[in-house]
């Protein structure tokens, strides 16, 4: 069976409501019984249905409730009167066919009954409209809240797949270029290096599925890429690890980890003559928990914030945790460079 609409129920609801007020105060206050007081408000209440039914066909019909909030407020005035005129019009013409007017009410002119009927009346179908507008004003005002938050979400979820679009493409490159340097110099350990990216590959066709991974397991990709980047620098790279086991279970962002690992050596380690450290550390800070990567090298006044990666690793934090994160880059001592991930816990 089909449900009646929340319109049609208050249309149906309002009226009975109204007849039973009505009834109630001729009970309990009206001086003197009226012989067709029940017909009389039987016609009543019909009238009022069709003619408030009407007037939310004129709203629906010329889009009254798109209009500027001022000018709502303007139709609404202008139309309940208009109505008000037409319920009165209709329901003297009607009074008088079915014999229903009584005696005291003959003696009046039509026009004055009209006025008299429109002035009592105005204030129903003002109270009528005042609720129907305010419904959907309320209404369109949470259906605008929440296609705004549905397309702030879109927004982020695409930034967010844009981002790591960007990421792994920018990984693989240099990956590549690692594993090219060896195929001539020593086959065997190019046949080392394939296999590590083989597992770093997999590793981010997971990362892709998903918004957070846990620590242990970036960290993991991280192994594998600094494993293959060993490769190419030999004793020129130096790794170090600081890592509190109590974070391992703590959700990172995919490849993000990687990313600022990728930087220290990109900007960091490559440029030493002699190499250099990478020290990757995580461990817990008041209430939030923090991955620092520290690399031998300097900024030399240099923003990395400029770059994909990093300027990647800063909008990612803002997609996902909002104030909650942040990221700062900076020389730590003359000879290191420090990158710290702030995240939440």
């Amino acid at each position: 069976m089909r449900k009646l609409s929340p319109y049609w129920l208050c249309q149906i609801g309002g009226w009975s409501l109204y007849g039973l007020i009505n009834v109630f105060f001729y009970y309990t206050i009206s001086p003197k019984t009226e012989a067709n007081f029940y017909n009389t408000l039987l016609l009543y209440m019909a009238e009022g249905f069709v003619i408030s039914h009407l007037m939310r066909t004129v709203i629906q019909q010329y889009g009254l409730l798109n209009l500027p909030i001022t000018r709502q407020i303007i139709t609404l005035f202008s139309l309940t009167l208009v109505f008000a005129f037409l319920y009165s019009i209709v329901d003297n013409l009607m009074v008088s066919q079915l014999g229903l007017e009584t005696e005291t009410v003959k003696k009046y002119s039509f026009g004055i009954k009209v006025v008299r009927i429109a002035v009592g009346t105005f204030f129903f179908l003002c109270m009528w409209n005042l609720i129907y507008f305010s419904y959907h004003y309320i209404m369109k005002s949470r259906k605008d809240q929440l296609d705004k938050v549905r397309l702030e979400s879109l927004v982020k979820e695409l930034e967010l797949k844009t981002i790591k679009a960007h990421i792994n493409p920018h990984f693989i490159f240099n990956a590549l270029n690692s594993i090219r340097a060896l195929v001539d110099e020593d086959p065997e350990r190019a046949r080392t290096a394939i296999t590590e990216l083989s597992n770093i590959l997999r590793s981010s066709m997971y990362a892709e599925k998903v918004e957070t991974t846990s620590l242990e397991r970036e960290l993991s990709i991280v192994k594998d890429y600094l494993a293959l980047e060993h490769i190419r620098f030999e004793d020129r790279l130096h790794v170090e690890y600081d890592i509190d086991e109590d974070t391992l279970d703590l959700p990172v962002p995919p490849m993000m980890l990687q990313t600022l690992v990728e930087n220290a050596i990109k900007h960091g380690i490559s440029k030493q003559k002699e190499g250099g450290v990478i020290k990757v550390m995580s461990d817990f800070k008041d209430n939030h928990y923090e991955l620092v990567v520290q690399n031998t090298g300097h900024l030399n006044g240099r923003s990395l914030k400029d770059g994909f990666g990093i300027s990647g690793t800063i909008n990612r934090l803002h997609l996902m945790f909002g104030d909650n994160a942040f990221f700062d880059i900076k020389d730590k001592d003359s000879n290191l460079v420090e990158a710290k991930v702030v995240l939440p816990v």
